[in-house]
């Protein structure tokens, strides 16, 4: 397990290299050590309600869809719900499917106020392989890291 201090900077390092408006971009690995060392931290889940039924959902982590479902239409309410259940002074880290969702979520909390925020590269399922299917390259449930079924 790393330092908390070094996680981060690895972190702000990838997310100056892709010059992301936001303080960093974490791997499922390294965003779990930093939910386990940084006192207050949050985890924000957006995949939809469908998504977290049937996929799969993160123990102890925030839920607020980026997208609903069906339709995948812009959820209105995202920076409200989100300040209604997150302190903006937190930690935040944003998960999806694959890490796109997650990046505009960390971006919307930005430009809402607040001031730490991170994305999880991979998302909860990871990229797709050779042959179209995910959970099998990178992701949070194929880094073998808590979760659960419905």
């Amino acid at each position: 397990m790393g330092t908390l201090s070094a996680l981060l900077e690895l972190a702000r390092q990838r997310a100056a290299d892709m010059n992301l408006p936001y303080q960093g971009a974490l791997t499922p690995a390294e965003a779990y050590q930093v939910w386990q060392l940084a006192p207050g931290a949050k985890l924000v889940d957006v995949r939809t309600r469908a998504e977290l039924d049937w996929v799969g959902r993160v123990p102890n982590a925030v839920e607020i869809e980026w997208l609903g479902y069906p339709g995948m239409k812009a959820n209105p309410n995202f920076v409200s719900q989100l300040q209604h259940q997150v302190d903006a002074e937190a930690l935040v880290m944003f998960m999806c499917r694959s890490g796109a969702r997650s990046d505009a979520a960390a971006k919307a909390a930005i430009a809402a106020g607040y001031s730490n925020c991170y994305n999880i590269l991979e998302g909860f399922e990871g990229d797709k392989d050779a042959t179209g299917h995910r959970n099998r390259v990178g992701g949070w449930r194929h880094s073998g890291l808590p979760w659960h079924q419905g």
